[in-house]
């Protein structure tokens, strides 16, 4: 899953992004409010993390023309001045969640999840589809009861490709979802991680079905996603 972080302090950035990277998602990085604005026109995310106290233009407007652009990004604000006013001024600008600094990290990296979770439709941490069940929250998967073998990129896949079970998912999408700027992944690369995903997971009773020129789409078994 990808983030856009816009934070003016570096020091905080990069602990946040270091954090967060070490959770598995790509994490791309700004320090303006039209840089967050000019990244959020051009790229998909699937979180913003915004600190409202930044120069060139404010977190609010970031927010405001996110929202004006109907993007439906779940948005975390973090800000230094927790007051109610403010939290009800981005709320009603369209924010999902507010933390006010200093905070925890532990305690972001789970509201970080918990909005993920939230804007993937999933009320659980786990997601169950044939005998495999992925834990959102660790970024774990299981066959059969017993652990899967994945990589870094190998579970980014399979997490793309379960927020759209019965959806064709191109390889741009998954380019956009699993890489950050700086990263170089071709689309003869993601074949590669498919075909290892695959063969992972023989056997459990999904089919990740190929649409010639047009992407993959991880077909549901016939009784559906089961829930927990």
């Amino acid at each position: 899953m990808r983030v856009l972080l816009a934070e003016d302090d570096s020091v905080l950035a990069d602990g946040l992004c270091r954090s967060l990277r070490k959770g598995g998602y790509a994490v791309d990085w700004v320090g303006t409010g039209s840089e967050a604005d000019a990244a959020l026109t051009a790229q998909p995310y699937d979180l913003l993390i915004l600190d409202l106290g930044l120069p060139k233009l404010a977190g609010m407007d970031v927010l405001k023309r996110l929202r004006a652009r109907e993007a439906s990004v779940p948005v975390l604000i973090l800000t230094a001045a927790d007051s109610v006013e403010q939290r009800v001024r981005g709320l009603d600008l369209g924010a999902d969640d507010f933390m006010a600094k200093p905070f925890a990290l532990s305690e972001l990296e789970a509201r970080v999840r918990a909005l993920v979770r939230r804007a993937n439709g999933a009320g659980s941490n786990l997601v169950r589809l044939g005998d495999l069940t992925f834990d959102q929250s660790g970024r774990t998967a299981t066959l059969h009861g017993a652990a899967l073998e994945l990589s870094a990129r190998e579970t980014g896949l399979l997490e793309v490709l379960l927020s759209r079970v019965g959806r064709l998912v191109s390889k741009e999408q998954i380019v956009d979802h699993l890489c950050e700027w700086g990263d170089e992944v071709s689309h003869n690369a993601i074949e590669v991680y498919m075909h290892r995903l695959r063969k992972k997971l023989e056997g459990a009773g999904i089919r990740i079905a190929t649409v010639r020129g047009l992407g993959y789409c991880l077909e549901r078994p016939p009784e559906g996603v089961a829930k927990p």
